[in-house]
């Protein structure tokens, strides 16, 4: 890799670690479902022109945006409200076991012994996490943020099952059609959206402008386009950078802290996780999302 690119890799790590700070400074201000369409409609706005429309994968494209949309982001936003940034940044990894899971149950796909240890040891450090003191009065919340790392799962089976249909056009269209749906389910369940509109500091607006172009755009950007530069042997390991630059971030930013049992369970996340992903890397002619496309 070059120099330059190196550089690139990092800084989409890097910012996409930082956004779990962002989204955590936006929801103190905005309703989190309300945010999320905000986001969703700055991204579709600027990547539309860009896109291609679905054809015959709007189907696809409108249950994807049910999912990952409405779905992931929506109940992911709301954990934000009463859980840690950094706590998130480590849980959300387990969406790599999860997609490996979805993938044995609905495309057939086999796994030896060493990526269900590894699935195993992941899921222990959530256990011992959401069991951890500090954690019981948001264990609702933690299992909220998990249902949407879930949803995150199945969400990656559906992007393989479009592998035609590029990265930025997916985006798109997906933020597209799932603004719509939050905006309908923030005027059903949440409150004071024109409150925040009026009211929101300028970190708060800050915070949604950073989720949707600084990671969204930038972010994710970058990362989609090293990942088509070089082999995903190659781009993949540095994809741990991000829940490591959102721990220090939250720490550093928001003063969180973390104790023995949650660096514990993050440590065996993170190493159930590294055991999938590195036992699960495709061939270099084959699409491979890591992250989420918005």
């Amino acid at each position: 890799m070059k120099i330059t690119d190196y550089f690139l890799i990092l800084l989409s790590t890097l910012i996409l670690g930082v956004n779990y700070v962002a989204v955590k400074i936006g929801v103190q201000e905005f309703p989190p479902l309300f945010m999320v369409a905000l986001r969703f409609t700055i991204v579709a706005s600027i990547l539309i022109w860009f896109a291609k429309a679905p054809g015959k994968f709007f189907p696809a494209v409108l249950l994807f945006s049910f999912t990952m949309g409405l779905l992931h982001f929506g109940l992911i936003f709301v954990g934000f409200e009463h859980v840690d940034a950094s706590l998130i940044a480590i849980i959300f990894q387990l969406g790599v076991p999860f997609s490996v899971i979805f993938a044995r149950i609905f495309l057939g796909e086999t796994f030896g012994w060493r990526r269900w240890l590894g699935i195993a040891v992941a899921f222990s450090g959530a256990v011992l996490i959401a069991g951890a003191p500090q954690s019981s009065s948001n264990l609702f919340y933690l299992m909220i943020v998990l249902i949407s790392v879930v949803a995150w799962g199945i969400a990656s089976i559906q992007i393989k099952r479009m592998a035609d249909y590029d990265a930025i056009s997916l985006s798109a269209w997906m933020t597209l059609l799932a603004a719509p749906q939050l905006y309908l389910a923030s005027a059903i369940i949440e409150t004071g959206q024109i409150t925040a509109l009026m009211e929101a500091s300028p970190n708060a607006w800050g915070a949604v402008f950073f989720t949707a172009i600084g990671a969204s755009i930038i972010g994710y950007g970058l990362w989609y386009h090293l990942i088509g530069k070089y082999t995903v042997s190659k781009i993949i390991p540095f994809g741990f950078l991000a829940p490591l630059f959102g721990i220090a971030s939250a720490i550093i930013l928001l003063g969180e802290s973390m104790t023995i049992v949650t660096i514990i369970g993050t440590v065996l996340i993170l190493c159930g996780v590294i055991i999938v992903q590195m036992r699960s890397l495709p061939k270099p002619s084959e699409r491979h999302d890591q992250a989420p496309l918005a």
